[in-house]
């Protein structure tokens, strides 16, 4: 990497202190911050107090009113919740976050864990499917996670019903890490309660939720972004041709990682997800050897378990971005998706920006869904 390279990126420091991580989770927990602009505050401000300080001036200026920041009674609830559940925060840049998760540009700045967090240490493979699967689709999964776990591989996925339950079942004593859509003390589907406190009894749950928060439809995209990007490969095991699976097989192509599916029969509607996969590219399984034969080995740096280093954020990426909305826009309002259309970005991508830029006070938003620059 060349010198005008490195100097275009800014890592995020860990907190250090309990008062930094009451800031960290202060700031996250404020309106109109996300993951991006999360990074972009602490970037621009050196640390959580700082860019609390400055956000109300900023949603001001943005034309925001009565904006306030995360009161800290939220935050005191949620950390006497976090230690009735037992649960651990775990801080993007520190040694025991997820190193998966380091080069990954929407990665949650915090996550709640309940469990053995070493288990995010080994090499992972992600299993996901449907949720009225077949029998045959339910113990295809349960054999495939139990002999990953004999190859030392932990097993993640979503606790939902069906090919999740298996895969978690089947890898409970090798190690199997569940990714919540809500917070992490509230088990969705209530029929897998038992199983929940199982896998944090041998394995871990992990969420970037607030505890006690109650799964939303609008959280599981954006749990499935995590679930991916924990593993080295998603397997789909059985999936219809619109589902939340292959928004996780999305989600890992994105990150880059490796996309393997279970062929199934083609009048079989729960199958018909994996076979357009297998058309598209994707490695077909028959067994766990298939999936171990995909790994790319290159990449295997990424999954080792070594303390992970702290994440740098390319700030010329961002900043690109920015200044092509900047340019598309004008005084006359025009829609957000023709905006994402002519751009040639995807959502996830125009999101965060248009929120920094919102925030910034350099565009507004109108009534319909439209945008244009502030006057």
């Amino acid at each position: 990497m060349t010198e005008e390279q490195l100097s275009s990126y800014h890592p995020t420091l860990p907190p250090t202190t309990e008062e930094d991580r009451f800031s960290w989770l202060r700031l996250l927990r404020s309106r109109k911050v996300g993951p991006a602009t999360f990074r972009r505050l602490l970037r621009e401000h050196s640390s959580a107090q700082n860019a609390l300080a400055a956000l109300p001036e900023m949603a001001r200026a943005a034309g925001i009113k009565g904006y306030e920041i995360c009161p800290p009674g939220v935050i005191e609830a949620e950390l006497k919740a976090a230690k009735a559940a037992n649960a651990q925060l775990l801080c993007l840049g520190s040694a025991d976050f997820p190193h998966a998760l380091n080069d990954l540009t929407d990665a949650p700045p915090l996550l709640w864990a309940i469990g053995d967090v070493s288990v995010l240490r080994k090499p992972s493979i992600a299993m996901v499917g449907a949720r009225n699967c077949s029998s045959l689709g339910a113990r295809m999964a349960r054999g495939l996670a139990a002999d990953l776990g004999k190859q030392g591989y932990v097993v993640v996925s979503g606790l939902a019903r069906g090919i999740d339950t298996s895969a978690h079942l089947a890898a409970l004593n090798t190690g199997t890490v569940a990714v919540l859509a809500g917070g992490v003390d509230v088990i969705y589907p209530a029929e897998n309660t038992d199983l929940a406190r199982d896998i944090a009894q041998s394995g871990l749950r992990l969420s970037e939720q607030p505890m006690g928060v109650t799964p939303q439809a609008r959280h599981f995209p954006r749990r499935n972004r995590i679930i991916s990007g924990l593993a080295q490969a998603v397997v789909v095991v059985e999936a219809a041709a619109k589902s939340g699976s292959l928004i996780t097989a999305r989600d890992a192509l994105d990150q880059g990682r490796e996309v393997l599916a279970v062929p199934g029969h083609p009048f079989d509607a729960r199958a018909a997800g994996c076979n357009l996969l297998i058309r598209d590219g994707a490695t077909l399984v028959r067994s766990a050897e298939d999936v171990i034969e995909a790994l790319p080995r290159q990449k295997a740096d990424l999954f080792e378990a070594s303390v992970p280093e702290i994440a740098p954020e390319p700030v010329a990426l961002g900043a690109t971005l920015h200044r092509e909305i900047l340019a598309r826009l004008g005084p006359s309002p025009i829609a957000e998706d023709q905006l994402i259309r002519d751009i040639a970005a995807t959502a996830g991508e125009i999101g965060p920006a248009l929120v920094d830029l919102e925030l910034d006070g350099r565009i507004q938003r109108q009534p319909g869904g439209l945008l244009s620059l502030t006057a």
